[in-house]
């Protein structure tokens, strides 16, 4: 896991970038946000979708909403990076919209996107 912190005058965004899959449980998303806070001082994180575990997408297994519980519980704010028009399910799509208009989690189709949604205060 290679990370990228951009610095912005209030906080940092901490890019990550793998070529693994990082979130494959809640402990995983937990042990994520520790790391990238105690390596980069920072609680915004932009990582690709493809760096989740893909049981995430499908919300009948719940592991999104569970995994995405704890970003908000620790006020971690998330932009996950990757093209979505590929999920079919409905469910997702409005699941997608509700957290886009949201303040914690969003889902984006590239970086910049997530810079400009997390640097929002």
């Amino acid at each position: 896991m290679n990370l990228t912190i951009i610095e912005k005058p209030k906080f940092k965004i901490a890019i990550v970038n793998s070529q693994e899959v990082l979130i494959t449980d809640v402990q995983s998303a937990l042990d994520l946000m520790a790391t990238i806070w105690y390596e980069a001082g920072s609680y915004r994180i932009i990582i690709n979708k493809s760096a989740i575990v893909e049981e995430f997408f499908d919300l009948k297994t719940r592991l999104a909403g569970e995994i995405l519980q704890k970003f908000v519980n620790y006020n971690v704010k998330v932009a996950i990076v990757g093209d979505f028009t590929a999920y079919s399910s409905k469910s997702l799509r409005d699941f997608i919209y509700e957290s886009n208009n949201g303040k914690h989690i969003f889902f984006v189709a590239d970086e910049n996107q997530g810079v400009e949604k997390l640097s929002i205060d």
